[in-house]
């Protein structure tokens, strides 16, 4: 199991202090605190100093972080900033450069999960890999599908890489979202859809469509475009059997991301092996946490991460 955190390179994203359930963040030029349940020791930094930096702090509303809510709330603005800004990722290798419009919404979030960049590291590496591959071999272009896409950075770096991309979210107003970052970041040509994602994937396995890379971000709880309600818990050993019936058996990789629920790795993984029929010991499959640093040290575990390489 490793630990993997954003490179140090990322001029646009910085954890500046964590703690007393905060953490306290540069996107660009603006600092913001929000909520971070996870962030149960003192904060480094004073409040006083917290509040010299502040551009915005979101306020909890009420029924915020309760199972099956999402964590609505408002945004005090303490200095004039801008509702949407944009920031930029130059990433650790040649031709992952990303633009991604940053706006203030209801649920706390912003239109970027910053502990992802390594596994849009992982995706541009191994995309690229196939792209060469495929070239050399007079093959198509090696398609990979974004499932629970939310913004898009990962389809970016998948796109980014060469590949050809499908997008997939459950929100029309998130997917106009991840078009509009694509053409920020000059991009083109991805294919959108609005669907449930795991309807979509059992018709895509009906169809007998394969991909080479199938990315997964799952929320605790979902709903389809038809407002449609799910359990993770209660459907993410379905969905990674159907990912395991559509994802090519050989020159093809996967990832899953888990915020939710208090799993661990050593379980994500074990889901994974589980539904693909891999034994322990296989190469390619790898597990661990993607985790923030602050600028004093301390380490904030955000998701839990398996990929597979084959």
């Amino acid at each position: 199991m490793t630990i993997e955190t954003p490179g140090n390179f990322w001029k646009d994203y910085e954890l500046v202090d964590s703690g007393n359930f905060e953490k306290l963040e540069r996107f660009g030029r603006y600092y913001m605190a929000r909520p971070e349940p996870k962030a149960l020791w003192d904060k480094t930094l004073s409040d006083s100093d917290w509040e010299k930096m502040l551009n915005v702090r979101f306020k909890p509303g009420a029924g915020f972080g309760k199972a099956g809510k999402e964590d609505s709330g408002t945004w005090d603005k303490r200095r004039k900033m801008d509702d949407q800004w944009v920031i930029d990722y130059h990433g650790a290798q040649k031709g992952l450069d990303i633009s991604l419009r940053l706006g203030l919404t209801a649920f706390k979030h912003v239109g970027v999960f910053p502990e992802q960049a390594p596994n849009w590291e992982y995706i541009f590496r191994n995309t690229s890999e196939l792209v060469s591959k495929a070239a050399a071999e007079g093959l198509a272009k090696p398609k990979v599908l974004n499932l629970f896409a939310y913004t898009g950075a990962a389809s970016l770096a998948a796109k980014a890489a060469g590949a050809d991309v499908t997008h997939l979210d459950s929100v029309r107003q998130v997917v106009t979202w991840a078009r509009n970052n694509m053409e920020l970041s000059r991009l083109e040509n991805i294919r959108w859809v609005v669907e449930d994602a795991l309807k979509f994937a059992r018709r895509e396995a009906r169809r007998g469509n394969v991909y080479q890379g199938i990315i997964l971000d799952p929320p605790a709880y979902g709903h389809g475009p038809d407002g449609e309600k799910w359990k993770l818990d209660e459907c993410l050993y379905d969905i990674m059997k159907c990912v395991a019936s559509i994802l090519a058996p050989k020159d093809s990789f996967m990832v899953l991301n888990l915020y939710s629920n208090g799993y661990s790795a050593v379980l994500g993984e074990t889901v994974v092996r589980q539904a693909f029929g891999l034994p322990s010991d296989v190469p390619g499959l790898e597990c661990g946490e993607l985790v923030l640093q602050d600028g004093f040290g301390k380490n904030l575990p955000l998701s839990i991460f398996v990929r597979l390489r084959r």
